[in-house]
């Protein structure tokens, strides 16, 4: 088995895991392979290790990858990569669960701690110009215009499963009324969680701050376009930690070149890493931060030592974990 970790962005992944165990070659790639070099930078590798959906691998690379025979993703979903295609080929996928999501109301676990403290950084950064009033305060200025207070304010969730839940205590504790909507949200979860039920129109007419709590999915992909924009609220934000494409990015560019809403926090783009050339990088009333919803030591760490169990489970012949 020769193994290739792919977007270990902080250079930690050998720290995380027993990978010695494994009694197998394992090479570590820090930064993004460009997608035409893919297939020649990974020829040599039977088995490859993913990082959520950091790389995509369509069919017309994977095509070109003719020795795969094992992949393992982070998390039990990877939306970027064509499972149909290698169940065709017998490539065996694997993925991680539990440690990394999941969790209680009281007690989340670590993916989902990261990314609901990080749609809150987001807010907060949002309401309380904390990038603009930085960037004024090294230039001499002081107090450019005013921050926005959270208490009495209106918080919507689009979505209200695992993520989206534990958005509602720190909005109550910060004084906010909380909104929720999901296509198939019934009353009682709602209420359960804190949250009144609302229709989708509702939610974009009723809310301060919309942050997006919703799987990627035929239904949700371009939920947000410049329609649903129009009729946010002039003043209102829009967060989204979720994924890009829920987002309809030009309508968003738009909408806040035009200042039909006042700002967005984004987490997710529909390419990433995000090019230098993209016009969100030049919003000053977008805040906006490098896919960090689920990282943190003890996610990766979590997510790591399943990806090594799942391969020592492969070469055992007791498959854990399978996707296909």
């Amino acid at each position: 088995m020769r193994v290739a970790v792919l977007d270990d962005y902080h250079r930690i992944a050998h720290t995380l895991a027993d990978w010695a165990s494994l009694g197998a070659e394992v090479d570590f790639f820090d930064r993004p392979i460009p997608r035409e070099r893919l297939a020649e930078t990974l020829a040599g590798y039977d088995t490859l290790v993913l990082m959520r959906e950091r790389t995509a691998f369509p069919r017309a690379v994977l095509e070109q990858l003719g020795g795969l025979e094992v992949v393992v993703t982070t998390g039990m979903r990877n939306a970027s990569l064509d499972l149909g295609y290698l169940a065709t080929r017998g490539v065996r996928v694997y993925g991680t669960g539990i440690p990394g999501y999941g969790g209680t109301a009281l007690d989340p676990a670590p993916g989902v701690a990261s990314t609901v403290e990080l749609a809150w950084a987001l807010i907060l950064a949002l309401c309380k110009r904390v990038p603009q009033e930085d960037r004024a305060l090294r230039h001499g200025a002081w107090q450019q215009a005013l921050p926005r207070n959270l208490a009495g304010a209106t918080l919507g969730l689009a979505g209200l499963g695992r993520l989206g839940a534990q958005m509602v205590a720190p909005a109550r504790a910060f004084g906010m009324e909380v909104i929720a909507w999901s296509e198939n949200l019934t009353r009682e979860r709602a209420q359960a969680a804190g949250a009144r039920p609302v229709s989708f129109e509702e939610l974009l007419g009723g809310a301060d701050v919309i942050s997006i709590h919703l799987v990627l999915s035929e239904r949700t992909r371009g939920l947000f376009g410049a329609g649903e924009l129009a009729r946010m609220k002039g003043s209102a934000f829009l967060v989204n930690t979720s994924r890009g494409p829920i987002v309809e990015e030009q309508a968003l560019v738009g909408a806040l070149r035009d200042g039909t809403i006042a700002g967005a926090g984004l987490d997710v783009y529909d390419q990433e890493p995000l090019p230098a050339d993209h016009p969100l990088l030049e919003l000053e009333n977008a805040v906006l931060t490098p896919h960090l919803g689920y990282v943190s030591a003890d996610a990766l760490g979590a997510m790591y030592e399943q990806v090594v169990e799942d391969l020592a489970a492969h070469l055992r012949g007791q498959p854990l974990r399978v996707i296909v």
